[in-house]
């Protein structure tokens, strides 16, 4: 029988040429999402001839994966401004997510969409895009 072990990402790094490198600690008990991006097939129920063959549409999509992590936003937490320099900048970083699984994967590419802090919570939602696929290195 197989085992499906899920569970907690446990940080997320980057290496940047001009900004250096760094790393994010993720939040526990948070989902996170991941799409290794690639070729998908589109779910067209209109995509069929009138003989009835398959008319098969395959598009690519963008790997991203998308995290909870910890922000230290206290006078000597500089968080904020790492993530929006690396949002801000024109070179992509590389970037690796490690999970509790042992599973690591891989990802060159640029912070997306909004970079807002719950300051409550002291935490925020990182998405983080790039070109052809996210790759497993362990």
């Amino acid at each position: 029988m197989a085992n499906y072990i899920g569970g907690d990402s446990l940080e997320v790094t980057y290496n940047h040429p001009t900004l250096s490198t760094g790393t994010f600690d993720t939040k526990a008990a948070e989902t996170a999402t991941y799409d290794l991006g690639g070729i998908r097939n589109n779910d067209d129920a209109n995509g069929i001839t009138g003989g009835g063959a398959v008319i098969r549409i395959k598009n690519r999509v963008r790997p991203f994966f998308e995290v909870v992590i910890a922000v230290d936003f206290t006078a000597i937490g500089d968080t904020l401004e790492k993530l929006n320099d690396l949002a801000a900048s024109p070179v992509e970083a590389t970037w690796t997510i490690s999970n509790i699984n042992g599973g690591v994967y891989q990802l060159v590419g640029n912070i997306v969409g909004d970079i807002q802090l719950d300051t409550n919570a002291s935490t925020l939602t990182i998405k983080v895009d790039g070109s052809n696929r996210m790759l497993k290195i362990a």
